[in-house]
């Protein structure tokens, strides 16, 4: 174990990742870790420039990579169909930076239009005063009790890049417009600081991710462990005082860990309502039908194919359902609407 010194510490580049952590509690760094898991916080060297050319700080800037500059990571897998699959590191030694928000990853396969990873090699884990190992729960935030009277709105897709997140802060500035305290959340995924930054920019006035619930990203993370983050982060959000929840499950319906999510009945019964995220409008069936076989009231389908007033002309005869372009969410009448009681439940069916 090795005591980090105070200039050592000054010159680290910290990641979007870690920010919850303290680094007035970064005291020894374990350089014969051999038994890394999942949210373990650790010192990496960059060893090479590839993909990542910048690292995304607590702040939301990206600050410029150079070979040799020591960051401060947190270990996990990446599920990334555009980028990277990524296993989390189990050792020190060579890895890779495997998203810019701050995640070491040891990469599996990638896709063939990306570069390849940054190179880093894990230095060490980093451990307290107390010798303790330092992992993101730590620093999670705390589990707070449910009131259960905010109407949550779940936002998921087809795939990445369907228009989840753009879907998400037009209903967010929707909301705000209306009049409404609105809070955003992200249960699955992978730690980057983008979303956050365009929910708050759209008026939320609470924004929170599985980071804060102490994951570094929830693939191959057990579904329990995802579903308690959610919980924590609905909770939280709901204490956070705010009128509605719009929630971002990310990557698509048959990513394993969102089926899984989404197919636990203790999940559904947060979730009042639905919209669907689709490119097209053969997407769009599959993913309306499978929300319905399990359970859900799905309201409306948006994202990425409403850039196409053709794309939603066959959407809306395909699947039945409302298909509102993101400046259709912004509107009071369209907020109004997803808020209006139907059979005791918060969001309305739609014939």
């Amino acid at each position: 174990m090795l005591k980090l010194e105070n200039d050592r510490l000054a010159r680290l580049k910290p990641s979007f990742a870690t920010r919850r952590a303290a680094y007035s509690d970064f005291t020894f760094l374990d350089d014969q870790a051999h038994d890394l898991t999942p949210g373990d916080i650790v010192l990496a060297r960059i060893d090479s420039i590839g993909q990542h050319q910048r690292i995304e700080r607590p702040d939301g800037r990206k600050a410029k990579l150079m070979c040799g500059d020591e960051v401060v990571l947190a270990c996990g897998a990446r599920y990334a169909p555009d980028q990277f699959e990524a296993a989390a590191p189990e050792t020190v030694g060579p890895a890779s930076l495997v998203a810019a928000g701050g995640i070491a990853g040891v990469v599996e396969t990638a896709n063939v239009r990306v570069r390849q990873a940054t190179g880093i090699s894990i230095m060490g884990a980093l451990h307290g005063s107390d010798g303790s190992r330092l992992t993101l729960r730590r620093y999670a935030m705390d589990t707070m009790p449910r009131s259960a009277a905010v109407p949550v709105l779940a936002v998921c897709g087809t795939s990445m890049n369907a228009g989840k997140t753009h879907t998400v802060a037009s209903l967010v500035h929707g909301f705000a417009k209306a009049g409404r305290r609105v809070a955003a959340i992200k249960v699955t995924g992978t730690g980057a600081g983008g979303d956050l930054w365009s929910y708050l920019d759209c008026g939320a006035h609470f924004a929170a991710d599985f980071t804060d619930a102490g994951l570094a990203s929830t693939y191959r993370v057990h579904a329990e462990t995802i579903l308690e983050s959610a919980h924590r982060l609905v909770a939280a959000a709901e204490a956070s005082g705010a009128e509605a929840i719009v929630m971002e499950v990310a990557d698509g319906l048959y990513q394993a860990e969102t089926a899984g999510l989404m197919e636990s009945p203790s999940f559904k019964r947060l979730v009042d309502g639905v919209l669907f995220a689709a490119s097209d409008a053969m997407g769009a069936q599959a993913g309306v039908a499978w929300l319905q076989k399990a359970g859900y009231l799905v309201c409306a389908v948006s994202g990425v194919l409403t850039k196409s007033p053709m794309a939603v002309r066959e959407t809306v005869a395909a699947v039945g359902l409302p298909c509102p372009t993101p400046t259709e969410l912004h509107r009071r009448q369209t907020i109004e609407w997803l808020l209006q009681p139907d059979e005791g439940r918060v969001l309305p069916k739609v014939a």
